[in-house]
């Protein structure tokens, strides 16, 4: 007789990451190219050293460093295995019943319904809009009695878009008070929106109890091999969150490596730069030759490819380069270095490619 495992489990996706083959260019999985600076290399080496002793668990020389950085108190900030890890303790803590709902829209991160659904949760989605954006109106007016977190993945995962700092306000006054919201910023670092346009989670979300904003050091600050996510919310959802926190799940070398990107961050933000020139190079490109590209705020571009997206992504491996299809939506791409992103705008703008997937 095999062991009792809950049935729901079937129905429950595991989350794919981004395929990774021996020799290929790998534009998957939005990692930075750049290797770690020595400041953060010699940090992680140093506290390899240490690792016969427990971490920290309140990892507090971390969420101290992390509330100087955003201008709040140590009560105001916590840390996770990356923010996926915040996103399912998130669900734990305001989810109870199978009739709970946790809202966000599709497609989004990959992550959400999957973490919904293992909190045993249940997950209501609200289609992007017609520029493959965050549909804010719709997303409010899908907010019931029943509904305990909505996700705003901003700038939005996999499509690159993201939503203005007015039109976030308005759609956070329109959201009950009792409905916590999370402002998923994990690509924050890339935003370059205009002055006066440009959302910061943390500052919108200042006097907002119900507003909790999500951060991680995988992306720009690149550890996205140690996992260090972090949260900046109301004292009273900090707490929550610690309470259900998977104990020394943050590491003691990625502990180290985060308080130590955080001390080399002007050096490690000047390369989004070169990033979002990669970024924009390549739209660009993608645009004079046929295809649709959403404006990107993000280390990455998406073609909204519909049914043809699994083909294409296979005809770009087969060409050398992996790439992120998302079912019948489209694929991702993210911005490598200049020798990897003209390795996919050759297969991309070949003749032979656009006479294939766009006619």
């Amino acid at each position: 007789m095999s062991a009792h495992i809950r049935p729901d489990l079937d129905a429950i996706p595991a989350y794919v990451a981004g395929r990774s083959h021996p020799g290929a260019v790998k534009l998957a999985s939005n990692e930075t190219t750049f290797p770690p600076l020595p400041s953060v290399a010699k940090a992680i080496a140093e506290a390899a050293e240490t690792v016969n002793r427990y971490p920290d668990n309140a990892a507090i020389e971390l969420r101290t460093a992390l509330a100087d950085f955003n201008g709040v108190g140590l009560e105001n900030v916590t840390v996770g295995c990356g923010s996926v890890a915040l996103c399912q303790e998130l669900v734990q803590i305001t989810c109870l019943a199978p009739a709970d709902e946790v809202l966000f829209a599709w497609r989004s991160f990959e992550a959400y319904p999957i973490v919904t659904q293992v909190g045993g949760a249940k997950a209501v989605t609200v289609p992007l809009d017609s520029e493959f954006t965050h549909d804010l109106d719709a997303l409010a007016a899908a907010i019931t009695p029943n509904t305990r977190l909505v996700f705003v993945c901003n700038p939005n995962n996999p499509t690159g878009t993201a939503r203005t700092e007015a039109e976030i306000t308005r759609f956070l006054d329109a959201v009950p008070a009792n409905v916590l919201v999370v402002l998923d910023e994990a690509y924050y670092e890339y935003l370059r929106l205009p002055a006066g346009e440009h959302p910061n989670g943390i500052e919108i979300g200042r006097n907002r109890p119900n507003v909790v904003v999500l951060r991680t050091f995988s992306k720009a600050y690149g550890l996205a091999g140690l996992r260090v996510g972090y949260a900046v919310g109301a004292p009273d959802v900090i707490t929550a969150l610690m309470k259900v926190h998977i104990p020394f799940s943050v590491n003691k070398v990625a502990q180290a490596a985060a308080i130590a990107s955080l001390e080399a961050r002007h050096e490690l933000l000047e390369r989004t730069d070169a990033v979002i020139a990669e970024r924009d190079r390549m739209r660009t490109a993608l645009l004079d030759a046929g295809y649709t590209v959403p404006p990107s705020q993000t280390n990455f571009i998406w073609l909204p490819l519909g049914d043809r997206s699994l083909e294409y992504g296979e005809a770009s491996a087969e060409a050398g380069v992996l790439v992120r299809p998302y079912g019948a939506d489209g694929v991702r791409i993210t911005a490598g270095d200049p020798h990897e992103n003209d390795q996919f705008l050759a297969f991309a703008t070949a003749p032979a490619t656009v006479a294939r997937f766009l006619n």
